[in-house]
């Protein structure tokens, strides 16, 4: 119920974005994407962004930059969503509204009203952008602790990232909510019950062909997919068949999907990790939660509560209970701890069991299917 409540699209908490586009730095996945960052409340209106965000002008992209201190969220959303998302407005409003941190939000390519330039989309795994947006603040917020948000899919790829990334990851600490971990299981378990394959799945594969529709044109010109044929599909598992199996080379969905899924990440994060999850979660199912690596690994712990829906719990008054251990979270992260102990362990390639002999066998959380040539995420 909590989830279907979420179709009666609240207003929520008003927070306003100037938009920077981005040109991919990677050669093999070259293409560009849109980075909101939170700003004052201003009267300008583009009617041709979401609401209440516009782009920066020359001189502002041209004055980016500082040497300050404060602390930075870069906030990923979830499926076919964006910076507008009531979810991640309800969020990140704490964090604006105490003036103590900067805050940015990835759009996936196309989503959020953003343009489509080549034919590489994005997808589960795509942690490309956000390693680019993440690299980009680094250099030009030099002094600014980074920490990473995820909602969704959008939690899904920010686990990858976390993981892909493992001792280097730039974030101080990164949370995560409803995130749907394995991806095959969470699809098949939607597709056995009327209400999340006839309810879910269709709304879910309904929301990627409109957004395939608005970029016709670009879909057309710069991809060999079958636009006509995209458009006769009902349910989100077919649109992963027809999309992602096709741009990327998978040979079944569940193929891209036991690929994209974000389990064995858990294993090599390292870095203070908190996942927020509903056991009710209709979408991000709870068979699909890998509780045993969570347990396994000292960097990360995982909050689970009986009740709370897909990206919902509500409470009375129009609020959103996650928000605040969210925020809580991040504040003490931020303001309270110094630094991770020097007794955590270190190693990167997931056996995070010091007193497991090493005999030459590793195993690698990391090590995908689908091969990327010009970053290596396999280490």
């Amino acid at each position: 119920m909590q989830t279907f409540w979420t179709a009666t699209k609240q207003h929520g908490p008003a927070v306003y974005y100037r938009r920077k586009v981005f040109h991919s730095d990677n050669k093999a996945v070259l293409g560009t994407f849109a980075v909101d960052f939170v700003d004052e409340p201003f009267e300008e209106n583009d009617p041709e962004l979401p609401p209440r965000t516009v782009y920066f002008s020359e001189e502002e992209l041209a004055g980016l930059g500082s040497d300050d201190s404060k602390p930075m969220l870069v906030v990923l959303h979830g499926l076919s969503g964006g910076s507008h998302e009531i979810y991640l407005r309800h969020a990140i409003a704490p964090l604006i509204e105490s003036g103590d941190w900067e805050i940015c939000v990835v759009n996936s390519r196309g989503c959020a009203m953003s343009p489509i330039t080549t034919g590489v989309l994005y997808n589960a795994r795509a942690t490309w952008d956000i390693r680019q947006t993440v690299k980009w603040i680094r250099e030009k917020y030099p002094n600014r602790p980074l920490y990473g948000l995820g909602f969704s899919l959008g939690a899904n790829i920010l686990t990858n990232y976390c993981g892909e990334e493992g001792a280097n990851c730039l974030f101080k600490a990164a949370v995560v909510c409803s995130n749907p971990f394995n991806l095959e299981v969470s699809s098949k378990a939607l597709q056995r019950t009327l209400i999340g394959k006839e309810v879910y799945q269709r709304v879910m594969g309904t929301s990627m062909k409109e957004l395939i529709k608005r970029h016709q044109n670009e879909i057309e010109k710069y991809t060999a997919l079958d636009y006509n044929r995209l458009q006769s599909i009902t349910y989100l598992y077919e649109f992963d068949r027809e999309v992602q199996c096709v741009l990327w080379g998978y040979p079944t969905e569940d193929a891209y999907y036991r690929d994209a899924s974000s389990t064995d990440a858990i294993l090599a994060i390292r870095i203070p990790f908190l996942a927020i999850h509903a056991t009710d979660d209709p979408i991000a199912v709870d068979e699909a939660v890998p509780y045993a690596e969570f347990k396994a690994n000292p960097y990360t712990v995982i909050a689970s509560t009986s009740l709370g829906g897909h990206l919902c719990w509500f409470e009375v008054g129009g609020g959103r209970w996650f928000s605040r251990p969210v925020c809580n979270f991040l504040n003490y992260m931020q303001f309270q701890i110094e630094g991770l102990s020097d007794d955590a362990p270190k190693a990167g390639n997931g056996n995070i069991n010091p007193e497991v002999p090493n005999r030459g066998i590793n195993f690698h959380p990391m090590r995908r299917k689908m091969e990327i040539s010009l970053y290596d995420f396999t280490a």
